[in-house]
């Protein structure tokens, strides 16, 4: 009888996240995941709530949803923070990862309180800037976050701007962990050769919500009155409503377009006369990277945080500094009636190509997980089944 071998175990790696639902936040953790599937890793994403993915996960990474809260029958708040707390703990003793991977503030915290109790290593990241997201914690939320995040491997951030935003608060101004990786230059299909849209137009991109700032935009391409290029913002979110009233009052249902999500965005960023970030906050904005790697000349307001580390004024965008929506009419206008300076930026924009490739930014997480994951308790036991962490 001949014995077969038995099937060698991989390390596992946990990403964790409060939702998978479309956003920054939410791509990059899927292209960690999916690249770590790809490099002898079991690739394990936790989303905290069940939500369809809204970007493509390989096949060979797990996706576990914890909760539902739109077919729960949570009546109570804390029977949710003890079912999530339960689940996570499980999660952690049966699949014993080498080290977990958490986005955004609420699933940081999670992410510390289960690996502190079960000794498992812990990588937090803030997305966006903390005084949206962390620091506007009560004292003992702020406290109890400040040494969870202190006890990590590390804390990444996007951007320095992120890191000093941290900083400068009393509460985590003695953190020594802070690391910063920026956002790696998405990876699309090929461009089609159909035209997306049969007008020339201005392109925005992002979740409908009051942060990405859309009503500025709105506002300022009204103003800047264009006669034969058309505004489309792609994506979804809670203030498409508003929007579309604003869109209706404004007498541009024929010029402004939202069409929701779409699956060809390198289409628009190719074909787009420019691209508009009008956000009032970001961490690390993928959408203008994305743009920018297509050689789409792009506007930013110099928001907090983000635009002013990937964007150098009037050389590879525009950064608008003062009067939002009057600053974004301007810079609009000057780009379309100055076609070469237009060219010029939009050539320049493709250098984030090699500034931010992929290669380079997964690198700095393999480097920065394999660190820590070489460290669990649970990280001999694959040593006789694949090469050392």
């Amino acid at each position: 009888m001949k014995i077969q071998p038995a099937p060698i175990l991989k390390p596992v790696l946990f990403f964790i996240i409060p939702s998978l639902k479309g956003g920054g936040a939410e791509r990059v953790i899927i292209s960690l995941a999916n690249y770590f599937s790809k490099k002898d890793f079991q690739s394990v994403i936790i989303s905290l709530n069940n939500d369809p993915p809204a970007y493509v996960i390989e096949n060979n990474v797990k996706v576990i949803c914890l909760t539902d809260r739109q077919k729960s029958r949570f009546t109570h708040r804390a029977y949710h923070i003890a079912e999530t707390f339960y689940k996570l703990i499980k999660l952690l003793r049966t699949e014993k990862p080498v080290c977990t991977l958490s986005f955004i503030t609420s699933a940081n915290i999670w992410a510390g309180i289960t690996c502190s109790l079960t000794h498992v290593p812990y990588i937090v990241s803030e997305r966006t800037s903390p005084e949206r997201s962390v620091i506007r914690f009560n004292y003992l939320h702020r406290q109890l976050a400040a040494k969870l995040y202190k006890r990590s491997a590390a804390v990444v951030v996007s951007a320095k701007g992120v890191e000093d935003c941290l900083l400068r608060n009393k509460t985590f101004k003695k953190l020594n962990n802070i690391q910063r990786i920026t956002n790696a230059v998405t990876v699309f299909q090929p461009l089609s050769n159909q035209r997306v849209h049969d007008r020339r137009f201005i392109l925005g991109v992002g979740r409908l919500a009051y942060v990405k700032g859309f009503d500025m935009l709105i506002e300022a391409y009204a103003k800047a009155g264009f006669n034969d290029i058309d505004l489309i913002i792609i994506g979804d979110g809670e203030e498409r409503a508003n929007l579309v009233c604003q869109v209706f009052n404004l007498g541009l249902r024929e010029k402004v377009l939202m069409p929701g999500s779409k699956n060809n965005l390198q289409d628009y960023y190719s074909q787009a006369e420019m691209f508009v970030l009008p956000s009032r906050n970001e961490g690390y904005p993928n959408a203008l990277v994305e743009a920018m790697s297509f050689g789409c000349p792009s506007i930013a307001l110099n928001c907090d945080f983000g635009p002013a580390e990937i964007i150098n004024d009037r050389e590879n965008g525009i950064l608008v500094n003062n009067e939002p929506i009057s600053g974004l009419t301007l810079a609009m206008l000057h780009l379309v009636n100055k076609p070469a300076l237009k060219n010029e930026i939009g050539n320049n924009a493709r250098s984030i190509l090699q500034t931010n490739h992929p290669d380079k930014i997964l690198g700095e997480w393999e480097t920065l997980i394999k660190k820590h994951a070489a460290t669990s308790r649970f990280a001999t036991q694959f040593a006789n089944n694949q090469p050392a962490l």
